[in-house]
């Protein structure tokens, strides 16, 4: 795959890209090598949602206008003390966060159980790009997150779904950003298609590569 073209595409929607930003994308690149193209744009575009853009990994409370990305542990427990007292998050139970199992990563664990199923042992190792993107990767591949994987969906079809089936399901309820992350997906896929992805997979099954050329040719004819 060509990298740098991958980077030229995603620039027309995704300006100006931080270093940060490209840092959690290669990761992702990195961890989700094996996949197949739809299913490594639908984890670019959910952790784009999830992230509100940033790309990279995140603690709980951290909202696009913020310029610190990184507040300390104990400004994301005092947000979400005050959150919490204010009945702004009706479906939480119990205050999970004050022992510091909040969410972190690209797409982002909480709860202690959530961290132990996937290997975590200290908290911050979610912020380490290497842990957050396999966390992104093996989480909607496996259906970790909502019992709902990646290989349920027939894509790029899927990406149209109405809420109940789809894939944004994957990580999310029905929260709204549907359409978004489709039009996300859409992007990601584009991009790439011309940087020539080809998952480790693909490389040796000839049916693969044969499915990646049908679908450049299909998209040149369409006049892209």
């Amino acid at each position: 795959m060509n990298r740098a073209a991958f980077f030229d595409a995603i620039r027309r929607d995704m300006k100006p890209l931080a270093p940060e930003t490209v840092a959690g994308i290669e990761a992702l690149l990195d961890a989700g090598r094996e996949l197949p193209l739809h299913h490594m744009a639908n984890v670019l575009a959910q952790v784009r949602r999830e992230t509100g853009g940033w790309m990279a990994p995140i603690k709980e409370t951290v909202m696009p206008h913020h310029k610190n990305k990184n507040p300390s542990d104990a400004d994301v427990i005092r947000r979400l003390d005050r959150a919490f007292a204010a009945g702004k998050l009706p479906w939480v139970k119990s205050a999970y966060w004050r022992g510091g199992a909040f969410g972190r990563g690209q797409i982002q664990i909480t709860h202690d159980y959530n961290y132990a199923k996937f290997g975590v042992k200290k908290y911050d190792d979610a912020l380490a790009l290497n842990v957050s993107a396999r966390i992104a990767v093996e989480g909607m591949r496996d259906g970790m997150f909502t019992g709902r994987k990646l290989a349920d969906y027939d894509f790029p079809a899927a990406i149209n779904n109405p809420a109940s089936t789809n894939p944004r399901r994957i990580v999310n309820g029905k929260d709204g950003s549907d359409a978004e992350v489709a039009k996300s997906h859409s992007m990601f896929a584009a991009a790439l298609l011309d940087a020539g992805w080809a998952s480790v997979a693909m490389q040796s099954d000839p049916q693969g590569w044969l499915q990646l050329f049908i679908a450049a040719i299909t998209r040149l004819f369409r006049g892209k």
